[in-house]
């Protein structure tokens, strides 16, 4: 529902604003929307908490046109930022490593986020090299992906499934 106009207006005065911006001073409502008629135009109401309430003589149907093609441009310049997630293995070879993080990269240069997990599970982790893993790896990632991105957080350490969260770097 848009501002009220013409009859729907209620007040019976309004602080009356020209078609050019200028102030019109207060007038009856019967006589601002004659006058908002004998130039072709609507009288809308602005401000209807205002005393009195202020009303703009003004080409609705085109006001209401502008109005949506200004928001179609701010919605076509608007980039959403998606968070894609890769997947690794605690004990992942070089190689494979270096797979994901070429993913992640081509992630981080369209714009996106990317959120690296990895799952703990397993009689691995519990062994004296399991611990420290995870860890390691994050390291090891963040080492590869350099000034590329930026570290924005961390999972908490007491999670089943660790994770890093990467933003690309501005």
């Amino acid at each position: 529902m848009g501002p009220r106009m013409n009859n729907k207006i209620f007040a019976k005065t309004v602080q009356v604003i020209s078609a050019t911006g200028q102030n019109m001073g207060v007038m009856p409502t019967a006589a601002a929307i004659a006058m908002a008629a004998d130039s072709g135009m609507d009288l809308v109401e602005i401000n209807a908490a205002a005393t009195p309430p202020i009303a703009k003589i003004m080409d609705y149907g085109k006001f209401k046109y502008e109005q949506k093609k200004r928001a179609s441009e701010a919605r076509k310049n608007q980039k959403a930022i998606e968070m894609k997630e890769v997947w690794v293995k605690p004990f992942i070879e070089e190689n494979d490593l270096n797979i994901k993080m070429k993913k992640v990269m081509e992630f981080l240069g369209d714009g996106n986020k990317v959120k690296v997990s990895v799952m703990t599970k397993g009689s691995k982790m519990v062994l004296a090299r399991g611990k420290d893993a995870v860890p390691e790896l994050f390291a090891r990632i963040l080492e590869i992906i350099g000034d590329r991105g930026v570290l924005e957080s961390k999972s908490k350490p007491d999670e089943r499934t660790k994770s890093i969260i990467v933003a690309p770097a501005k």
